[in-house]
């Protein structure tokens, strides 16, 4: 057997140098790797995983880590092991793989391919002794070791078919225009088929596991705006006060988990993820501005500290995830026992703090074989969630939130001295994208200078280290190394942060970086019969070129890339980013009529194509009063009006924004002037703060 660490000791993933020391003779995808399956003519075992899965480090411990299983796999196979969040384009195709062989994906994702990447057999978790109604996986590796000597042919033919079927769903497009798309009715049915897939009982979507659902989310606050509905608002309120006071959510340490193994929101898969918490403060944030409630903004404030304070770099940017395991037990860092509270608490404030967050002697999910109940005392476990407090009625309600605060802190100082789950200290140009918008705009809108600041040091950070001098992105940088050329979610999630950064701050050179950005993403990831491709055209070039239209728990970098393009092209009136925003939906026609919930960010899309666009551009003529003229602006829920406030002597404001400011002059020397305009139609200005808050609620 191979001694001391293998390959991936020189990997910049933290999930790959957390095998370097197993005995499996692992590869990162590379050249050589493929290169020594086609001499050696041994098929590969492909593992893709990530840093904060859980059940990848338990197939890691159970045979990653078993000498026997690994002698089979060197002996038989090239293993290749691959972080699918460095490496999305792999995942995507693969994955695809798994979901047409099985019926269903998820990671760990286990694959066997031919010498030349067909993928011909491939599952998820695999035991290593059959369990479960699952083979184990040393049965798997000898029964597929002696297919691909015995029955080869076969097996290339299956390889061959399952490119040939990812290549039909890969460019499942339409060069057809249907002038329908684009209508109030395609919104209509999204709508409608949002309704169907709620969940009354707990909110949400679908049954367990449950996830957040923010695309949906915000297509239906976005509808909400266009044709308020009583049934509408329960469905958005109850969905987001559910999570927040449910388990998934951190009630002493903010933000959330990636998902609720159960239907209510109850017991998370505790790992913590960069992309969930940054798109669900955008989302409690525009719920905030929706409904006015004060938790929703509390929500957003903690979520954001928790960014701020344990997922920040010190160069700026933001880190990837947290794992869900410490100690090598999942959830052991997130769970209480009432013992330990009461400990903490003292009795009385102690037993408050249970009921209020429904903790128990007995363990709050007793019977639910998600993870185990006893800790290291033999005291049953719970993960907190808020309870109703009638139950405490005999203190005022402000009285028990002004102890509960007190108490959250004091559990969360004796929480930071119990060993931390792991980090993925990576950063990905995407995913702090998506933070990068949920800060600016919370910045602005609740008048967080911190949260904006915070906002311009990621989009710095992003730009100095992860821009080429041609102006190409990486896609993720580690310790001082940048690697990896970036995709189109890269692109499409940074630009529209710059675009959202830009007007929160009144600072135009982001706004410029946005449209170069959109530039090089045409250039290098369009296809000309509508769309865009995941990879670019000069790209390495895999057994498919996937579009990237289905969004999964981020956006899909298409529809994101619609989004942009629509928010650009109405923002300038600039009729060319228009035109590729509506052919990218166009080519999705079949999602977006027969699975609207599956395109969310497409219909997010589609909403802002629809209009109609209101711009608000708002002449300040004292400079120090631009910040919180802002503030007033965007505090407003108006999802389809840009907002801009600049001062009367601004010099540095962008040229593609001159045409529309043309003769934009402050008419008075203390207040601020309004013009208005929507479409190609512009109203009369209007004078002073409060009348120009009142003019544009009233549009």
């Amino acid at each position: 057997m191979r001694q001391g660490k293998n390959r991936l000791a020189n990997s910049t993933s933290p999930y790959l140098q957390q095998h370097e020391n197993n005995p499996v003779d692992w590869y990162p995808w590379s050249s050589e790797a493929l290169e020594k399956s086609r001499k050696e003519d041994k098929p590969i075992f492909l593992s893709i995983g990530y840093s904060a899965c859980h059940w990848c480090h338990v197939m890691e411990h159970e045979s990653f880590e078993n000498e026997g299983i690994a002698e089979v796999l060197n002996q038989q196979f090239i293993a290749i092991k691959v972080d699918r969040e460095q490496r999305p384009d792999l995942d995507q195709i693969y994955m695809q793989a798994v979901q047409m062989m099985t019926g269903s994906g998820g990671w760990p994702m286990s694959l066997f391919l031919t010498p030349d990447t067909k993928p011909f057999y491939g599952g998820t978790y695999w035991p290593p002794e059959p369990r479960w109604g699952r083979p184990g996986f040393q049965q798997v590796l000898m029964a597929v070791a002696d297919a691909w000597k015995n029955r080869r042919k076969e097996i290339e033919a299956q390889g061959n078919e399952m490119v040939l079927h990812l290549g039909d769903s890969s460019s499942a497009t339409t060069t057809s225009h249907d002038p329908r798309l684009i209508s109030p009715e395609t919104l209509a049915n999204a709508d409608a088929k949002l309704h169907q897939a709620f969940e009354p009982k707990y909110g949400g979507f679908g049954s367990a596991p449950k996830f957040p659902h923010t695309m949906d989310l915000e297509l239906l606050m976005r509808l909400q705006s266009r044709a308020p509905t009583e049934d509408r608002l329960r469905i958005i309120r109850h969905t987001l006060d559910s999570m927040a006071n449910g388990g998934i959510y951190d009630h002493l340490g903010g933000g959330f988990s990636r998902y609720s193994v159960d239907d209510r929101w109850l017991v998370p898969h505790f790992e913590k993820m960069l992309y969930d918490n940054a798109l669900l403060a955008g989302i409690y944030l525009d719920g905030y501005l929706l409904t006015n409630e004060p938790r929703y903004r509390q929500v957003v404030c903690e979520t954001i500290e928790y960014l701020l304070r344990d997922m920040r770099s010190e160069q700026g940017g933001f880190f990837s995830a947290e794992d869900a395991d410490s100690e090598g037990e999942e959830g052991k860092f997130y769970v209480w026992n009432a013992k330990e509270i009461l400990e903490v608490l003292g009795n009385v404030r102690g037993n408050q703090f249970c009921i209020a967050y429904d903790v128990s002697a007995h363990g709050n999910f007793e019977g639910m074989n998600i993870l185990n109940r006893l800790g290291e005392s033999g005291e049953p476990n719970n993960s907190l969630r808020v309870k109703e407090l009638c139950e405490l009625a005999q203190i005022s309600v402000d009285e028990l939130n002004r102890r509960l605060t007190e108490d959250r802190k004091k559990l969360l100082e004796v929480r930071s001295r119990r060993t931390r789950p792991g980090l993925d200290d990576k950063i990905l140009v995407s995913w702090n994208a998506l933070a990068i918008d949920s800060l600016a705009r919370a910045g602005v809108a609740l008048n967080e200078p911190t949260y904006l600041d915070a906002a311009r040091s990621a989009a710095q950070f992003l730009l100095n280290n992860l821009r080429r001098e041609n102006g190409r992105l990486l896609h993720v940088w580690r310790k001082g190394s940048s690697e990896i050329d970036g995709f189109l979610d890269d692109y499409s999630y940074f630009a529209n942060a710059l675009l959202t950064l830009s007007l929160a701050t009144s600072e135009w050179h982001w706004l410029e970086a946005a449209m170069q950005l959109c530039a090089t993403m045409q250039e290098h990831f369009s296809d000309p019969s509508g769309g865009y491709y995941f990879t670019a055209d000069d790209a390495e070039q895999l057994i498919s070129r996937t579009k990237d239209t289905i969004d999964h728990s981020i956006p899909s970098g298409s529809g994101m890339a619609a989004t942009i393009l629509a928010k650009l092209g109405s923002l300038l009136a600039d009729p060319k980013w228009m035109h590729l925003a509506e052919s990218t939906l166009q080519a999705s026609q079949p999602l977006i009529r027969n699975s609207p919930s599956a395109v969310g960010q497409m219909m997010i899309a589609l909403d802002w194509m629809l209009g109609p666009i209101q711009q608000a551009f708002v002449v300040v003529p004292i400079p120090s009063e631009l910040p919180a003229t802002l503030s007033e602006l965007q505090s407003l829920y108006l999802p389809r009006t840009f907002c801009l406030a600049i001062s009367a002597k601004d010099e540095s404001v962008s040229n593609h924004l001159q045409p529309l400011l043309q003769d934009r002059i402050s008419l008075d020397p203390a207040r601020p002037t309004l013009y208005h305009c929507q479409g190609n139609t512009c109203r009369q200005p209007v004078v002073g703060l409060a009348e120009i808050l009142t003019t544009i609620q009233a549009k």
